[in-house]
C-alpha cells in the first residue's frame, strides 16, 4: 500500500536524482572542444529559417525538431560550448528524475533513489549529457512516456492523458527516429503484464503512428545518410554488451548486477509483484531495441552505433539498482546486517566507480580527440587579416578541420580561405563546397599561408607539397591532438 509518506520521499528521490544528474550534465561540459556531430548541430541551427528548411529537405531531416530547437535557443543564448550542451545537461537531469520515479512507483522510494543516481552517472549519461545532439533530450522523453504510460495502465484515465501519450510518443520519433522502437517495448510489455488494456493501448499506439509517419517517410528517402555504417566494425561484443552504456572498467559489474536483479524480480514475482513487472518492462526496454537494430543492420543495412540505443540508459539503470538491493538482500540474510546499509555502500562504491570516466568526458579532447577550439585559438594568436588558410580536404566531412571556421567564425574572421567556393549557409547539403587545395595558385594564397592538418605528419601532406611546388616554404610548425597547424611563406 503507497502512503503519503512513500509519496513524499520518492518525490525527495526523484529531485535528488534531477538534481545530481544535472549538475553531474552541467560540470565540465564547456572543456571539451566541439567536434564533428556537434559541428553539424552547429552549422544546422545557425543557419536562417529558410535555409534550414532547404537543407532539411535533402539531409538530417530526422534531426529536424531538434535542429529547429537548437535554432531558438542559439538566437537566446548564443553558440558556445556551454550553450549548446546546456539543453542536453538539463535534459539528464529529467531523466535521471524521471528514472527515479519509474523505479519508485513499482519498486518503492530507495530503489528510486538508487535507480535515478544510477541514471545520473551511468556512462552513456555522462556522454549525452555534455552533447549538442538530441540524444538526452530523447531519452528524457522515453522515460516520462513510460512513466505516463504506467499511470494510464495502473488506474482509470480520461481520453486526454491517452492522447498526451499518443502526441508524446509521436514527437519522440521526431527528436530521434529509432524512439519508433519505445513503443514496440511498451506494446509487448502492455500484452504480457495488461493484457485487458491491450486494446486501448493499440488504438493510441496507432494514432501515434500515423503521427509519426512524415518523419517515418523522410527517414527513408534519406536512408543512405547512414550508408557510412556499412564500413565501419562497431557491432562488436563491446559495444553490445559494455559500451552501449557503460564503460570498460565498470560493464562487467554493471552486467553482473542486471542479472542479479532480473533473476531476483522474477523468482521473487508472487511476493514482490511490482517489482517483477518493473523488471519485465526494463528487459523489455534493455533487450528489444537493440535486437531489432542489430538484426536489421544484418538483414537490411547497416543502421548500429552505440549512441543509437541511449535511449535504453534509464532500463539499464533500474536493471542495475534491482541488482544492487536483490545483493544487499542476499547479503543481510546472511550476515549480520541490514540490507539499506548494504546497499547504501554498494550504491556508493558503484557511483565512485562511474566518477573517473566522467572526469574523463569533460577534458579537452574529450570528443573524438578534436582540438578545434585550441587550434581555432592559435590561429587567432598568430595569423595576421589577410592570410590565407589552407585546410586539409582528405578526412571525412565530420572530421574535416576546415569545420574550425564554422563553429569557431570569430577565431577565423579576417582570414582568407582560397578553397571555400560556396559556405554551408548557401548550400542544401550540410557541409562548405571546396575546389580542390592542388588547384590553388600562388595568387590565390599570396604571401602568407596557414596549412591546418588533421594528423601528425603534416609536413608530408599532399597540401604542403603543393604549396612547396609554388615556391612556400614551411616557417614553423604546431602539433595540437589531432591536428598540426604550419605557417609557409614564399
Amino acid at each position: 500500500m503507497r502512503t503519503s509518506t512513500d509519496r513524499a520521499r520518492r518525490r525527495r528521490a526523484a529531485l535528488i536524482a534531477g538534481v545530481v544528474g544535472l549538475a553531474a550534465g552541467i560540470a565540465g561540459s564547456w572543456i571539451p572542444s566541439f567536434w564533428g556531430d556537434e559541428a553539424a548541430s552547429v552549422m544546422s541551427a545557425s543557419r536562417t529559417w529558410p535555409e534550414l528548411w532547404r537543407m532539411l529537405q535533402v539531409v538530417d531531416g530526422v534531426h529536424g525538431a531538434y535542429y529547429a530547437f537548437l535554432h531558438l535557443w542559439i538566437g537566446l543564448f548564443g553558440a558556445s560550448e556551454f550553450s549548446v550542451r546546456l539543453p542536453s545537461a538539463i535534459a539528464a537531469g529529467l531523466l535521471a528524475a524521471g528514472t527515479a520515479v519509474l523505479a519508485g512507483r513499482l519498486g518503492g522510494p530507495r530503489l528510486a533513489l538508487t535507480a535515478g543516481l544510477v541514471a545520473a552517472l551511468l556512462p552513456r549519461t555522462a556522454v549525452m549529457a555534455a552533447e549538442a545532439r538530441s540524444y538526452a533530450i530523447g531519452t528524457a522523453i522515453a522515460v516520462w512516456l513510460t512513466v505516463l504510460l504506467l499511470a494510464l495502465l495502473e488506474r482509470r484515465r480520461t481520453p486526454w492523458l491517452w492522447a498526451a501519450y499518443a502526441v508524446g510518443a509521436a514527437a519522440a520519433v521526431y527528436v530521434f527516429l529509432y524512439l519508433a522502437l519505445l513503443l514496440v517495448v511498451h506494446g509487448v510489455f502492455v500484452l504480457l503484464a495488461h493484457r485487458a488494456r491491450m486494446r486501448i493501448w493499440a488504438g493510441w499506439a496507432a494514432g501515434a503512428a500515423v503521427l509519426a509517419a512524415p518523419i517515418a517517410l523522410l527517414a527513408a528517402a534519406e536512408r543512405n545518410q547512414i550508408g557510412f555504417l556499412a564500413h565501419r566494425d562497431y557491432i562488436t561484443l563491446q559495444n553490445v554488451l559494455a559500451l552501449q552504456w557503460f564503460d570498460p572498467v565498470t560493464a562487467w559489474p554493471c552486467g553482473a548486477l542486471i542479472a542479479i536483479g532480473a533473476v531476483a524480480a522474477w523468482r521473487a514475482r508472487r511476493l514482490s509483484p511490482d517489482r517483477a513487472r518493473l523488471a519485465l518492462l526494463t528487459a523489455l526496454w534493455l533487450l528489444l531495441p537493440t535486437a531489432a537494430i542489430l538484426l536489421a543492420s544484418v538483414t537490411i543495412a547497416p543502421m548500429y552505433t552505440v549512441r543509437y540505443l541511449s535511449f535504453c540508459t534509464p532500463a539499464a539503470a533500474v536493471l542495475v539498482a534491482l541488482g544492487v538491493h536483490a545483493t544487499a538482500a542476499w547479503a543481510a540474510a546472511r550476515a549480520p546486517v541490514r540490507a539499506p546499509l548494504v546497499s547504501t555502500v554498494l550504491l556508493a562504491v558503484l557511483l565512485a566507480a562511474f566518477v573517473p570516466n566522467l572526469v574523463v568526458q569533460r577534458t579537452p579532447y574529450a570528443k573524438d580527440g578534436s582540438d578545434w577550439r585550441e587550434a581555432a585559438a592559435y590561429l587567432s594568436a598568430r595569423a595576421q587579416p589577410g592570410d590565407a588558410v589552407v585546410y586539409d580536404a582528405r578526412p571525412k566531412d565530420s572530421e574535416a578541420p576546415r569545420l574550425i571556421a564554422a563553429v569557431y567564425p570569430s577565431a577565423v574572421a579576417g582570414l582568407r580561405d582560397p578553397a571555400l567556393i560556396s559556405a554551408y549557409r548557401g548550400r542544401a547539403g550540410l557541409w562548405d563546397r571546396t575546389r580542390s587545395n592542388t588547384a590553388l595558385t600562388a595568387a590565390d594564397l599570396g604571401g602568407a599561408a596557414w596549412v591546418v592538418e588533421r594528423g601528425p605528419a603534416a609536413a608530408a601532406s599532399p597540401d604542403v607539397r603543393h604549396l612547396e611546388t609554388l615556391g612556400y616554404r614551411i616557417r614553423s610548425e604546431h602539433r595540437i591532438n589531432v591536428t598540426t597547424i604550419l605557417r609557409m611563406t614564399r
